[in-house]
């Protein structure tokens, strides 16, 4: 990865260097880079994205907002591209998360050629509010953390902050104050539609709470990875999942399968919950070795993979949670 991203940096050298010499148009007064008057928003997740045209507004000319994975990209996996590093490069504001799949982040910002680059980093803007990744009983652990064993002590942080509706209306206030630094002039309309957006996020995340607290089932079960920890903990909701929601692994054991679906019965769970994208057989084998093997198989969209083509049709951070609301209600039997 550093090789790549060192060779990624030497072309972003080189392409800089030619546009140079190709003269420029004069700074505006937002600080915005040579080549252009619009000011330059830069996001690497579809969350980020959303809540900063919430607060940029539909009707605004001056920004021109871009988001790098949108071809349905996993965080986990992702590469930036010569292109997506040039973007970076030349941001006024530039919005990542902050965890370990961001490591290639560093480099970026350090040849970075506006220097008066805004950044927010999701994970820090969060601070104490952050969560240690954890392996709760039944879950499968990785091939890596068993081979380092009892003497592993580095802490792995969960990346997935922005399935908290409370971490989101956070980071909106932190997307709003930095775009009021860089475009003093849009100060008054950044911060109202953020006020505007956050009551909405508010008033969803009330609905969530009143679901929670209706149902007499307060735990949720996944035949997948888990990227919803910071959800269940606002929600006071226990969970079981078959891996950890940055897992790479694919397969559960025998051993996991059986503890999952024990865990279906023992519970009454009406269903068994996967995330988008998924084959669902581990979700389908879990039904199959229940008592009852009737349980529905319901999947929670952690935004994780959504593409150019949903954003064109609608689909919003908003959206997207109104309709895991709907699947979280059925999941609790409500």
């Amino acid at each position: 990865m550093k090789k790549y991203t060192a060779f990624i940096m030497s072309m972003i050298l080189m392409a800089t260097a030619t546009g140079c010499s190709a003269g420029a148009k004069g700074a505006s007064a937002a600080g915005n880079p040579l080549n252009s008057d619009k000011i330059k928003v830069v996001t690497t997740i579809f969350p980020e994205y959303d809540w900063a045209k919430q607060v940029v507004g539909d009707d605004s000319e001056n920004v021109d907002l871009t988001l790098l994975l949108d071809n349905g990209t996993d965080l986990h996996s992702y590469q930036p591209t010569t292109e997506d590093m040039l973007k970076i490069s030349e941001a006024d504001l530039f919005i990542y998360v902050g965890g370990e799949s961001d490591t290639w982040v560093d480099d970026a910002l350090k040849n970075a050629t506006n220097k008066d680059m805004k950044v927010i980093n999701l994970m820090e803007t969060l601070g104490d509010d952050i969560k240690e990744e954890e392996v709760v009983e039944g879950m499968e652990a990785e091939e890596e953390e068993e081979e380092e064993g009892e003497g592993h002590d580095e802490v792995e942080y969960d990346e997935h902050v922005w399935l908290s509706l409370e971490n989101a209306e956070t980071i909106v206030n932190e997307i709003a104050k930095n775009l009021v630094e860089v475009d003093k002039e849009n100060a008054e309309k950044y911060e109202n539609n953020a006020e505007t957006y956050n009551e909405k996020l508010d008033t969803l995340a009330e609905e969530y709470k009143s679901a929670a607290q209706a149902s007499k089932i307060k735990t949720v079960l996944f035949g997948d990875r888990f990227p919803f920890r910071y959800l269940t903990d606002e929600l006071g909701l226990k969970y079981y999942a078959a891996f950890v929601g940055c897992s790479a692994e694919t397969e559960a054991s025998f051993e996991t399968i059986t503890f999952l679906a024990n865990k279906v019965d023992e519970l009454s769970l009406p269903a068994v919950l996967t995330i988008e994208n998924s084959d669902q057989k581990i979700a389908k084998t879990i039904v199959e070795n229940t008592k009852g093997k009737n349980q529905k198989i319901l999947t929670l969209d952690s935004m994780q993979s959504v593409k150019r083509a949903d954003i064109d049709e609608g689909k919003t951070y908003l959206s997207i949670m109104e309709s895991n609301l709907e699947v979280l209600e059925a999941a609790l039997g409500n």
